[in-house]
Parts: structure tokens; C-alpha cells; sequence
């Protein structure tokens, strides 16, 4: 999953990038609204994790954005404007949860596999295609109960694919969110990906079925 931390101190930004990375996440990082609005632009994001005051405008108004653009992607706002209707205009513009500092870092990402969960439309933090689950609080893959020894990429790549399971994703969606903006992923690379997973998935009744010139397909075989 690709999260995108729109954050104008540079130090607290850096510092929720590293935790978020090691929970599994894929993340960048603006500082502004226009740098955000660049980045959203572009597109590939699941999450926004927005701060309200950024230099050169109020966050509420990327927020608006994304919203008038009819986006999917999940925003939680992490700011210190603390008051009741300072809440209550973050979540009637949008929000789909609303944090204040200063915060615990466990809190956060909690709140984040939440937000996450509830727009995969995953039941008791759960996707399920066949005998596979994925959990997504613990950020496991298990058939009948055993977990699968996967790498970072290939758990993310499995998540995109039961996240839509039955339905075609297609090669520059899963490239966009295993990737952040300085680094580079070839539609090979995510043909190795599928094509190891597909290993590990078939005796167990589940393929990956390719759509040719449109993309992967999780299915009950």
C-alpha cells in the first residue's frame, strides 16, 4: 500500500516515513500544498496523511481536491488544530479519520490500518479469496491457517490482487503503488512478481489469471 505524508516539518516527516516504511508501506513525501497537489495529481496513492497548516496554504483546501475529484484515496489528517469545529470541518470536508499532536506512533498507525481496512471493505481486518486470507493488521498471507513465506513486494502485490480479487488489475497500478516517486519498476519486474505467486497460490486452487494487454485477475481456479 502507498501512502503519500504531506507534512511541512521536513523532521517529523522524515520520521513517520522510516516507522511507516518498516511497517510495509510504500512512502513519500511533500511539504507543501503545491508539492501535494503535484503528487495527487500523478495519482498511485491509498492514504493521504495530511497536516492542515502547510506553508503555502491550508491542507483543507488539497483536501477539497480530492474529494471534488472524486478520488478513492483515504485521507487521515494529523494536525495540531485540536478544536471541536476544527474536527468537525476536517471530517464534513472528507476526512476519513482525524488525529491530533502531538500523537503516539502506535495510535497512528493503528488509526491507518482502520481508515485502510474500511475502504477495502475488508471484514474483521480481513480479505479472504478461497482458502487465502490476508490479514491486514498483521500484514500476513495465509492458506488453512499457515502463513506464506513472502517477500515486502510479493505480500504488496498479493494485497493489491485479493483487494480486487476477481477483477482485472492492471500492470501500471501495481507498479504505481509498490513504488515511490525515486525509484523505478518495470512491468517485468511485476510479471516476476505475479509469476512467483502464482507458484505458491496454484496448489492450493487459486490462480492468477493474466488478461492480456490489460493486466492480473485473482481467481478461484
Amino acid at each position: 500500500m502507498r501512502i503519500l505524508i504531506v507534512e511541512d516539518n521536513k523532521t517529523l516527516a522524515d520520521g513517520l516515513g522510516r516507522m511507516l516504511r518498516d511497517a510495509g508501506y510504500v512512502v513519500d513525501a511533500v511539504h507543501d500544498r503545491e508539492g501535494a497537489d503535484a503528487a495527487l495529481a500523478a495519482g498511485g496513492f491509498d492514504l493521504v496523511v495530511l497536516d492542515l497548516s502547510l506553508p503555502d496554504g491550508d491542507g483543507l483546501e488539497v483536501l477539497r481536491g480530492i474529494r471534488a475529484r472524486g478520488s478513492p484515496t483515504a485521507v487521515l489528517v494529523l494536525t495540531a488544530r485540536g478544536a471541536l469545529d476544527e474536527r468537525i470541518r476536517g471530517l464534513d470536508h472528507g476526512a476519513d479519520d482525524y488525529m491530533t499532536k502531538p500523537f503516539e506512533f502506535p495510535e497512528l498507525e493503528a488509526r491507518i490500518r482502520a481508515v485502510l481496512r474500511r475502504h477495502a471493505g475488508a471484514r474483521g481486518g480481513r480479505l479472504e479469496c478461497g482458502p487465502l486470507v490476508f490479514d491486514l493488521d498483521a500484514r500476513q498471507a495465509l492458506i488453512d491457517g499457515v502463513a506464506l513465506d513472502l517477500t515486502a513486494r510479493e505480500l504488496n502485490v498479493l494485497q493489491i490482487l485479493i483487494g480486487r480479487s476477481e477483477r482485472v488489475v492492471s500492470k501500471q497500478h501495481i507498479a504505481e503503488r509498490l513504488t515511490a516517486f525515486d525509484a523505478d519498476l518495470s512491468e517485468n519486474a511485476v510479471e516476476q512478481y505475479v509469476s512467483r505467486l502464482r507458484k505458491r497460490l496454484e496448489p492450493h486452487g487459486l490462480r492468477i489469471r493474466t488478461a492480456r494487454g490489460l493486466g492480473y485477475a485473482l481467481e478461484v481456479a
